[in-house]
This record gives structure tokens, C-alpha cells and sequence, in this order.
């Protein structure tokens, strides 16, 4: 067989070891022959290729990125090029094209797949917000990196006798806020599924100097907003890819909490650093097990599918299934975290 894969979307550790366990199985086990789409999406629409080899892909599993590249496509101009990306596929003569990426990569697949090409997905965010799976890959080394930043801060916070607002990714869901904020024992923890009651989060806050200790951490993750009209608040604009553009969460709260409790607070932004480097061994491991089953579904014919972990077991899921909603922090996981704002 003949097989395409692309990564889509923003860079997340394992995106790589997802691409060498899909040549490793594709070409050892199976005699296939692997194709890897440049940039993401718009590699598939511009026919930028190249094949991938055993040596292509030697010494990049616990490399983080992808050496595929990636760009995100406005959805009209993927809308349009659907024909295109048949007609390239039909001339490649491809039997399967696995693109790996996250909520907006999943939704164009879903198109894609709509239209007639074979798709099998495989599921990427560092978010952990795709509802069909247990766990994405990438979420685990995002985690383990805010963990240690927040491990590190402590130190600093309580030698200055701070505040410190530590902002990290989440854009609609807060699994990284409170997953690190938990492991760090973070003071409070502030995710866009709830809007914050910041006069409920200075009492927290204040409380803690007030039993005579010197600092506080808040965790919060870059999406979540004030309650309304509760704080001066910003709000930020969408850009092309109908994505909001955030005015930055951790400088807004950390200026209203200095202002109300009178000690001095700093915004620290993580920001892209939580994409990066190595990924830790549980992620290099499910990404693998995610690429070798991709492979697998192209060779049974089971398109319109993602794969995803339910337990321990790998499965398939419908990619309509995959794309209907995102997974949310529920309420019963704020009740675990006992300073959860």
C-alpha cells in the first residue's frame, strides 16, 4: 500500500514518534510505501511531498516538533481545495492518508473523509480536550513541563514574599491548569469551563497571608475569564482561523490581585514552552501504539475513523464521534483539587 501522513495544527511532543512508528510498521511489517505531506494541510492542497524512509525517521523518537512541519489553513481554503486534494491523492495513487492533529485537524478530516478520501486520524492536542479518547499524547509532557516551572517558582514566590500567576495552555478546556496545579499544589486554580469570582479568589489568596505565609501561586489557564462585569477585563479579537486572540489572563488577574490585597504580583506566561522538547516516555509510548494502529486501520479499509485509548486498549472511533464535542473538565474533578477556584 501506499500511505500519506501530515501533521496538523500547533506542535505537540510526539508528533515524531507517531511518524516513525507509522513508517516502521507501514514499511517493515506491511512492504509499504510511506509519503509524508509537508507543513500540514497545505502540503495536501500544494502536493509538497516527500518520502519517508527507515533512515528518514532514525533518532527522532524523543524529538520533540514534527519533521513534517506544520501550518494551519483558513477552513474556506480548505473547503476549496477538497477537489484538489482528490485529484493529488487519485494521481499518488494513495490507499490511506493519516493526518495527526487535534480539534481543527479532526474537523478537516471529517471533511475530507465526507468527500470520499481515505482518512484515518490520529488524535493530537495538548489540551486533552478530544472527548473519544481517554488521553492525547502530548498532554502528558505539557503537564510534567508546568509542573516543574510551578515547582521552581515556589522557591522565588516565597522569597519575595509574592504572588505569582503562572498562566498555561488550555484555550476552551483546563485539564493542563489543574492537573498541574494539583501536582505542584498550587493555591488556586482558575479554567475556562468556570468562569472566576475574583473576589472569591483575593479571599483565598489573602487568607494565606493572613496565616502568616509569604506567597501564593494561582494557576490558571489561558482561556478562562472574570466572571462578567466583575473586573476591568479585555477582551481580545478572532483572527483568521476563527481562533480568539487572548489579551493574556495572568497579567489582567495578577494586576486585580495586587490591586485588592496590596502585596506585589507577577504574571508568569509559559506559553509555547509547554509544546516543546522531549516528550516524556508515557507520551513516546502512546504515540507509538497510536501511529502502529493507524496503519492497521488503513490496511482493514476502516476509514472515517480515529484512533483512541479507552483504558488500555487502543480503539477506533468514528471521526463524526471524534469532532462532536469537546472534553470539558467536569465538576467532580474541581471537587478533587480542594483549592480549585
Amino acid at each position: 500500500m501506499r500511505i500519506g501522513v501530515l501533521t496538523s495544527g500547533g506542535d505537540c511532543p510526539g508528533l515524531n514518534a507517531v511518524i516513525r512508528s507509522i513508517v516502521h510498521r507501514g514499511v517493515v511489517d506491511h512492504g509499504d510505501e510511506i509519503i509524508g505531506f509537508e507543513d500540514g494541510w497545505r502540503g495536501l492542497l500544494d502536493g509538497a511531498y516527500r518520502e519517508l524512509t527507515i533512515d528518514s525517521v532514525s533518532g527522532i523518537l524523543a524529538q520533540g516538533g514534527t519533521i513534517l512541519g506544520s501550518t494551519r489553513v483558513q477552513p474556506q481554503s480548505l473547503r476549496d481545495g477538497v477537489p484538489r486534494a482528490k485529484e493529488l491523492c487519485e494521481s499518488l495513487g494513495l490507499d490511506g492518508v493519516i493526518p495527526i492533529g487535534g480539534e481543527g485537524t479532526l474537523k478537516a478530516a471529517r471533511l475530507l473523509s465526507d468527500a470520499g478520501l481515505p482518512i484515518v486520524g490520529v488524535p493530537k492536542t495538548i489540551d486533552n480536550d478530544i472527548a473519544s479518547t481517554d488521553v492525547t499524547f502530548g498532554f502528558d509532557t505539557a503537564v510534567s513541563v508546568a509542573t516543574e516551572a510551578l515547582d521552581r517558582l515556589k522557591t522565588t514566590a516565597e522569597s519575595h514574599q509574592r504572588i505569582m500567576v503562572v498562566e498555561v495552555m488550555g484555550r476552551h478546556t483546563g485539564w493542563i491548569a489543574l492537573n498541574s496545579g494539583m501536582a505542584a499544589g498550587a493555591h488556586a486554580i482558575v479554567v475556562p469551563e468556570r468562569p472566576f469570582d475574583i473576589s472569591k479568589l483575593t479571599e483565598v489568596v489573602q487568607e494565606r497571608f493572613d496565616r502568616g505565609k509569604k506567597f501564593a501561586i494561582v494557576v490558571v489557564a489561558e482561556g478562562a475569564k472574570p466572571e462578567p462585569d466583575t473586573m476591568p477585563w479585555e477582551e481580545g479579537t478572532i483572527d483568521m482561523y476563527g481562533h480568539e486572540r487572548f489579551t493574556g489572563v495572568a497579567t489582567q488577574l495578577s494586576r486585580e490581585l495586587e490591586h485588592r490585597t496590596g502585596k506585589e504580583a507577577r504574571p508568569v506566561i509559559l506559553g509555547h514552552v509547554q509544546r516543546g522538547g522531549t516528550p516524556t516516555a508515557y507520551d513516546r509510548v502512546l504515540a507509538t501504539r497510536f501511529g502502529w494502529h493507524a496503519v492497521e486501520a488503513v490496511h482493514k479499509g476502516a476509514f472515517g475513523h480515529i484512533t483512541a485509548l479507552h483504558g488500555t486498549d487502543i480503539s477506533l472511533v468514528p471521526l463524526a464521534e471524534a469532532v462532536s464535542e469537546l472534553k470539558t473538565v467536569p465538576a467532580d474533578r474541581y471537587a478533587e483539587a480542594e483549592t480549585v477556584i
